[in-house]
C-alpha cells in the first residue's frame, strides 16, 4: 500500500531535506524547511498519539506557511530571510504585541522553530543515550530546556504526562527506519548538526529583529 509507505518516517529523508535547506549564502529555503517538518511530523505520529498536541499544531502551522508560499506574494516567501524582510518592512508582524497579525509567517515559523529546538535536543539525547536510558526522562529534559518555556502550565502538565508513556529507546531506533542502533546513532550524528545550523541561523535572524517573543 503506497499510502502507509508514505506515512512512514525516514530519518534519511529528513537528513536529505535539511541538507537542502540552506542556500550557498546560508539563507533558509522555506520549501525545504516545511518539507523537513513534514518528515518530523511523521516521526511524531509514528510514536502514537503521545505527541499529538505538538504534531497537530505543527501541521496547522505548516499549512499557513504553504498558503503563503503558494499565495500572491509567493516570491517573498522563498526563504526565511526574504519572509522576515517582507513582513517587517510591511508591518505584517506583531512586534508591538497588538495581536492583529496572529497568522503572520514570522509568528507561524517561530512556533515551528521553538519545537524544532526541542526535537533537536531530544534526538541528540537519544543519540548519546545508553540502552538503559529512559526516553521519558530524555524527552522531558529536552522539553524543559526548550518548548516548556513558551507553554502555559496546562500544556506543560499534559506534556509531562504524555512523556511518561513514551516507548523505549529500541522502539525509537526502529521508527527511524535506518537499520541497527549503531547506524541510527551515526545517522543522527549527521542530521543533528544540519538541523542545529538551520535552527541557529533562524534564531539569530529573529533575535536581530527582536522577534523571539512574538505573541
Amino acid at each position: 500500500m503506497a499510502g502507509s509507505e508514505d506515512q512512514k518516517f525516514s530519518l534519511q529523508e529528513v537528513l536529505d531535506t535539511f541538507k537542502l535547506c540552506l542556500s550557498e549564502n546560508k539563507e533558509v529555503y522555506l520549501e525545504q524547511y516545511v518539507a523537513g517538518w513534514r518528515g518530523l511530523v511523521k516521526f511524531l505520529n509514528s510514536l502514537g498519539s503521545v505527541f499529538g498536541f505538538i504534531s497537530k499544531d505543527a501541521v496547522g502551522k505548516i499549512q499557513i506557511l504553504v498558503n503563503y508560499m503558494n499565495g500572491e506574494n509567493a516570491s517573498h516567501y522563498a526563504t526565511v530571510q526574504s519572509m522576515v524582510k517582507y513582513e517587517v518592512d510591511n508591518n505584517l508582524v506583531d512586534v508591538n504585541k497588538k495581536g492583529s497579525h496572529p497568522e503572520s509567517g514570522c509568528r507561524t515559523l517561530l512556533r515551528l522553530h521553538r519545537a524544532l529546538r526541542w526535537l533537536e535536543l531530544f534526538l541528540d539525547r537519544l543519540r548519546t543515550s545508553t540502552e538503559d536510558s529512559k526516553t521519558s526522562a530524555l524527552c522531558a529534559e529536552a522539553y524543559n530546556e526548550s518548548l516548556a518555556q513558551h507553554h502555559p502550565w496546562m500544556i506543560r502538565k499534559a506534556a509531562g504526562m504524555a512523556f511518561l508513556v513514551l516507548p523505549g529507546r529500541q522502539t525509537f531506533f526502529e521508527v527511524m527506519n535506518v537499520g541497527p542502533p549503531e547506524q541510527v546513532v551515526a545517522k543522527l550524528g549527521e542530521a543533528l548538526p544540519l538541523i542545529s545550523e538551520v535552527y541557529q541561523i533562524t534564531e539569530d535572524l529573529y533575535a536581530q529583529h527582536n522577534m523571539l517573543d512574538l505573541p
